[in-house]
């Protein structure tokens, strides 16, 4: 059952029973936003989504609500809900219901739909705007630090699903190991779920006892069995460098915010139209980071560090790009 939990933050909150003036009309109060989720809050992507959202309604800028685990043929009628309720923008992943989501957006055109998406802004309505993880940049450099640490070359890579939000990551982390160990090989995997842990857990179980001392952990459950088994792990789009402290070297972060501040601003703005908000997830926007080294302080090989310090700079400057290549990643060298 899909669960609701509301935000409600600000001087004059509203509740979105109340449906009065249509998006975009006030740019001065706070908007009205709600989240639709597919998976609980805590998982990976939704909760920077979900963190950048909290962030906006404590400085008052928004009145949040959402509905987390949503499943696919339900989206389209908890959008319409929303819509219908009166909020001004809503905000989500329509990666399994891009049809659908696409249909419901058209039918409220004074409603903003900032979605994660596979397909570009000119596939759909003018009010429905697509953005994507793009934190390709710091899954680069992780993948500099896992060819520093591996003492095998075998590297294991457990992901969700092969779509392009997670082979862009993989093939970035992939080239940034080659950095350091141009002999590494790797065993890619996707497991065919966005939260399922136990299985994420036996695959990656299956890869090390395979001869990976090194796991990208793209999904829950990659990092407990790296931990078990004494080898090291690289997180993706959070930090969980507290809760392995002897297995996580490095994590690639992603940062929701600019991309929601710059939708927020827009509705406000009464400007929001259809448009790929993507390049807000780039490191040089501030989308992405190399999380803290925490307890690997002091003991990444020292050439790596320089060389992820050198190439973080260059990415920030523009002077280097990490390639996009959304095509799916396999076994092999």
């Amino acid at each position: 059952m899909p669960t609701r939990r509301h935000i409600l933050i600000g001087a004059s909150a509203l509740t979105l029973a109340v449906a009065t003036s249509p998006a975009f009309a006030d740019a001065h109060g706070p908007i009205r936003v709600a989240g639709v989720y597919t998976v609980p809050v805590e998982q990976q992507w939704v909760s920077r989504i979900h963190k950048a959202a909290e962030a906006a309604a404590e400085r008052g800028d928004i009145e949040y609500t959402y509905t987390e685990n949503v499943a696919n043929t339900d989206y389209p009628r908890v959008m319409r809900e929303y819509a219908e309720s009166g909020v001004d923008l809503i905000v989500g992943e329509i990666f399994g219901a891009e049809r659908e989501a696409r249909e419901v957006a058209e039918e409220y055109p004074e409603t903003a739909f900032l979605m994660g998406s596979s397909f570009k802004e000119d596939m759909g309505p003018s009010n429905l705007a697509v953005f994507d993880n793009y934190i390709q940049d710091a899954a680069y450099l992780t993948g500099i630090i896992a060819g520093s640490m591996t003492e095998t070359n075998n590297i294991g890579m457990v992901g969700g699903f092969p779509i392009p939000e997670v082979n862009r990551l993989m093939h970035a982390f992939m080239a940034g190991v080659k950095e350091t160990a141009p002999e590494a090989t790797f065993q890619v995997s996707f497991i065919g779920s966005w939260f399922d842990p136990p299985k994420a857990k036996e695959t990656a179980f299956a890869m090390i006892e395979n001869g990976a001392d090194v796991m990208y952990a793209e999904r829950f459950g990659v990092s407990d069995a790296a931990q078990e088994r004494g080898v090291l792990a690289i997180g993706n789009v959070i930090d969980t460098q507290a809760d392995y402290p002897d297995t996580v070297v490095a994590s690639a972060i992603w940062h929701f915010e600019p991309t929601l501040d710059a939708a927020i601003e827009a509705v406000k703005a009464g400007t929001f139209t259809a448009a790929d908000y993507g390049r807000y997830s780039f490191m040089d926007r501030g989308g992405s980071s190399l999380a803290p080294l925490g307890t690997f302080e002091g003991k990444i090989p020292q050439e790596a560090l320089d060389l992820v310090a050198e190439r973080e700079a260059a990415i920030k400057a523009g002077e280097f790009s990490v390639e996009i290549d959304d095509s799916e990643p396999t076994s092999g060298s």
